[in-house]
């Protein structure tokens, strides 16, 4: 078992405040497929943070923004994953981001997208221009796209898939190989 100690640390978001999330899921998954690459962590505070308005943002900062920021400042990489709504990203995700803009957390930082449906390719657009405009580096450059979007598969179901679980480890391997560098 590698010593997480040493180990790059990579931050996941998920864009969906569902109990039950797919998007989740395949973070979950990805976090045991890439144990030996990263110490992953998963960002739970989503839903907790307040709605972005600029005239909060100064030193001290919200206490829920403060935790992601500090977060990110001690993370190599960042995974997210996210559902599309009306071809839009998800409200609660672009909030989290809009509260990043004046920060320096995601400059030049590798960030990997991981969709759990094929057909969501509006809010991928918007969610990697978004990135991008913040600094961010996407490692892959394209979303890494699993097609969950006609069932709902399990943590376990995801790892042993054997055409799911390649493309997850792989677009990951990327992330890390980025975050590596960045180092």
């Amino acid at each position: 078992m590698p010593d997480s100690a040493r180990l790059p640390r990579c931050l996941t978001i998920s864009g969906s405040l569902r109990t039950v999330s797919s998007n989740t899921t395949v973070l979950r998954a990805a976090a045991r497929l890439v144990s030996a690459q990263f110490d992953v962590s998963l960002y739970e505070g989503l839903a907790q943070l307040p709605h972005f308005n600029p005239d909060l943002d100064v030193d001290p900062a919200p206490e829920g923004v403060a935790a992601l920021r500090a977060q990110l400042a001690v993370s190599s990489a960042l995974l997210i994953s996210w559902p599309e709504y009306a071809h839009g990203v998800p409200g609660a995700l672009k909030n989290a981001l809009d509260w990043l803009v004046s920060g320096v957390e995601l400059t030049n930082m590798p960030v990997a997208l991981i969709s759990t449906s094929p057909y969501a390719v509006h809010a991928q657009a918007a969610l990697a221009e978004t990135l991008r405009t913040m600094g961010a580096r996407l490692a892959p450059e394209h979303p890494i796209i699993l097609p969950l979007a006609v069932r709902q598969m399990s943590e376990d179901e995801i790892v042993a898939d054997p055409r799911l679980s390649p493309l997850l480890a792989d677009g990951v391997a990327t992330l890390a190989r980025a975050a590596s560098e960045r180092a």
